[in-house]
C-alpha cells in the first residue's frame, strides 16, 4: 500500500519512512546553480516547506536522503554546508513581541545545534553574528532558508498601523543579508504572497523572484504526468470504489483539483495536499478550504467593494496581480498569489492575462465563505437548500429550483439578515444568486458580454442552459424581451442543449426572491 505523505512536510521523514515522494529534486539543482538569493510564492498547503525542507537536507550533504532521485545524476560534489532554518508560520499573533519571540527561539535553537555563542540581544546582531561565526569556525558558506516570511504580516494585512510595526520589525530582521553576501552560499525565502522587496527585503536588490518564471511552474504542485507516473493505485482504488473507469478518475481528479498556472502558458498543475487527501481518504472531496478558513479575504473583497461575479475572468496585465501585497488596488494580487484565482489565458500580442477560478473544490470552497456576507447562512443550512436546488435542477426543475431558493431567503430572521445592511442593488442580488448557483455541480457564469450588453447570469447542466436576467423591482416580461433583443440566447442554439429563459424579480423590501418566469 503507497503511504500518502498528508501534512509531512520534512523532506528527511518522507524519504526514510518511505513514504510517497514526486521527484522534484532536478529544480534544486538548477536554482542552486549558479542562483544565490531567490524568492518564490506559492499558494498555501502547496509544498513550499517540503520545497524548503529538500534545500535543506541538499545542502546539508544528505546524499543518502536522494538516491534514485534525478538530482543524484546530476550533483557530484555533495558539499555539506551550514544550514539555517527559519519559519514564520507560528508567528501569526499579530505583535512584533511575539515575532521576536519566534525568531530568537529559533536563533537559540541554531546557536545550540551549531556550539556557537549566543552574541548580542537584539535579532538584527544575534542573526548577524551566528552567519559570521559559523563561517569562521567552519571554512564555508552559510544556507539561508526562511519559510513562510509572510506569515506574520498576512495576520495584520487589514490593519495599516500594525502592518507597518509588523514590516518594520521583519525588515530589521532581514538587513543584515545584503552585508553578508561574502558569508552566504544560498537564500531562499518563500511565502503565499509578494510583499514589496522595497519595505521588507530593502536590501536585497538583487534578490530573484522566480514564482512566475515558466521553467520553474511545476516546481509545486502535480502535473498530470506526475499523476498518472505516481497515483496508480490511487486511481485504481477510486475506480473500484465510484464505479468509474480509469479515464473518469482522472477526468474528477483534475476538475476538482488541478488548473492551478503560475506563469503564461505553463503546465497546470494539481493543488498537492487535495490531491493526496484524495487519495489517503478514498474519497473526492474539498480538502483545501478544511485547513483553515481565510477570513482576510472577505475582509479585503468588502474593502474594495469587489463584484464576485466579474471575478472569474477578469482580466489584467501582469503588474496588476502579481503586485506588491500591500500596495495593491484591488482583491486581485491576494487572491491570485493565495491561489484563490489562477492563469486561464495569456495574449501575447497584448500581454493580458486572464484569471480564474482553478477548479471546482476552489470556487464552491470561496462560495461557502461567502454565504454569510451575502446572506448570513451558515454552511449546513446552506447545505440543506442546496441539495434540493441541485436535485430540482437535475429533474430540469428551475421553477422547484428557486421556490427551494426563496424559502431559503424567508427563513433568516431580518435581524439576523446581513442583507438589510447591504446595498439594494440589482448588482448585489446579482451575486446572492451567483454564491447559491456556484454551490451547486453546475457550469455557473456572470456577467457574460456579447456585442448588445451582458447576460446576468448562465447556467448550464448537462441537459439544459439557463439564460437568466435579473431585475431589482421591476418587470419580468421586460426582462425576457431584453433577453430577446440583445440575442442572449443565440450563442447557444446550436449547442444541442435545450435553452431555457429565466426572468427573476427581486424585492428590496422583503430581500429576497419575489416572482419569476420561465420560458421554454
Amino acid at each position: 500500500m503507497v503511504n500518502y505523505p498528508i501534512g509531512i512536510q520534512t523532506f528527511s521523514e518522507i524519504r526514510n519512512n518511505d513514504f510517497l515522494y514526486i521527484d522534484k529534486t532536478k529544480y534544486i539543482y538548477e536554482i542552486t546553480h549558479p542562483g544565490k538569493y531567490v524568492f518564490l510564492s506559492r499558494p498555501r498547503r502547496f509544498g513550499k516547506s517540503l520545497l524548503t525542507s529538500t534545500f535543506d537536507a541538499y545542502f546539508s550533504g544528505r546524499k543518502d536522503l536522494f538516491k534514485g532521485l534525478a538530482i543524484e545524476k546530476l550533483e557530484k560534489d555533495w558539499t555539506e554546508y551550514p544550514v539555517l532554518h527559519f519559519t514564520l508560520a507560528m508567528a501569526k499573533m499579530g505583535t512584533v513581541e511575539d515575532l521576536f519571540n519566534q525568531i530568537n527561539n529559533q536563533l537559540a535553537r541554531m546557536e545550540r545545534m551549531y556550539g556557537v555563542e549566543r552574541d548580542g540581544d537584539d535579532i538584527t546582531t544575534r542573526f548577524y553574528n551566528l552567519v559570521t561565526n559559523l563561517y569562521g569556525k567552519t571554512s564555508k558558506q552559510v544556507v539561508v532558508l526562511i519559510d513562510e516570511y509572510d506569515a506574520p504580516l498576512l495576520t495584520v494585512l487589514h490593519d495599516p498601523e500594525r502592518l507597518e510595526k509588523m514590516r518594520t520589525a521583519l525588515q530589521s530582521f532581514y538587513s543584515p543579508l545584503k552585508d553578508l553576501d561574502p558569508y552566504l552560499r544560498f537564500v531562499f525565502i518563500t511565502g503565499i504572497t509578494k510583499f514589496s522587496q522595497l519595505s521588507i527585503f530593502s536590501q536585497l536588490n538583487n534578490l530573484n523572484n522566480i514564482s512566475m518564471l515558466p521553467q520553474y511552474a511545476a516546481m509545486c504542485g502535480i502535473t498530470i504526468k506526475e499523476l498518472e507516473d505516481n497515483f496508480q493505485e490511487g486511481i485504481g482504488v477510486l475506480a473500484e470504489k465510484y464505479h468509474y473507469s480509469h479515464q473518469q478518475v482522472i477526468d474528477k481528479l483534475l476538475y476538482h483539483y488541478d488548473g492551478y498556472h503560475f506563469s503564461e502558458d505553463s503546465e497546470g498543475v494539481l493543488n498537492p495536499f487535495s490531491l493526496l487527501s484524495a487519495m489517503n481518504n478514498r474519497k473526492f472531496n474539498n480538502y483545501w478550504f478544511s485547513t483553515g478558513t481565510p477570513t482576510f479575504l472577505v475582509n479585503m473583497l468588502k474593502h474594495f467593494h469587489t463584484d464576485i461575479t466579474e471575478l472569474d475572468g477578469s482580466e489584467a496585465w501582469a503588474a496588476d496581480f502579481d503586485a506588491p501585497t500591500e500596495d495593491m488596488q484591488s482583491v486581485l494580487p491576494l487572491f491570485y498569489q493565495s491561489g484563490y484565482i489562477t492563469i486561464k489565458h495569456y495574449d501575447p500580442l497584448t500581454q493580458i492575462y486572464t484569471l480564474g477560478y482553478p477548479n471546482e473544490e476552489v470556487k464552491v470552497g470561496l462560495m461557502r465563505i461567502l454565504i454569510p456576507y451575502y446572506a448570513h447562512a451558515k454552511a449546513a443550512d446552506a447545505a440543506k437548500v442546496t441539495s434540493r436546488m441541485y436535485l430540482a435542477l437535475l429533474k430540469d426543475d428551475m421553477d422547484g429550483c428557486l421556490k427551494a431558493m426563496r424559502e431559503f431567503f424567508t427563513t433568516i430572521p431580518y435581524q439576523e439578515n446581513t442583507l438589510k445592511d447591504a446595498p439594494t442593488t440589482e448588482g448585489h442580488f446579482t451575486a446572492m444568486l451567483y454564491v447559491m448557483f456556484s454551490l451547486l455541480n453546475v457550469y455557473v457564469f456572470s456577467q457574460v458580454r456579447n456585442a448588445k450588453g451582458r447576460l446576468d447570469i448562465l447556467i448550464e447542466t448537462d441537459t439544459t442552459i439557463y439564460v437568466m436576467e435579473l431585475k431589482l423591482d421591476g418587470d419580468l416580461d421586460k426582462a425576457l424581451r431584453q433577453i430577446d433583443e440583445k440575442d442572449y440566447t443565440i450563442p447557444y442554439q446550436s449547442d444541442g442543449r435545450k435553452v431555457v429563459k429565466v426572468a427573476i424579480n427581486f424585492s428590496t423590501e422583503e430581500r429576497t426572491i419575489k416572482e419569476w418566469k420561465i420560458e421554454k
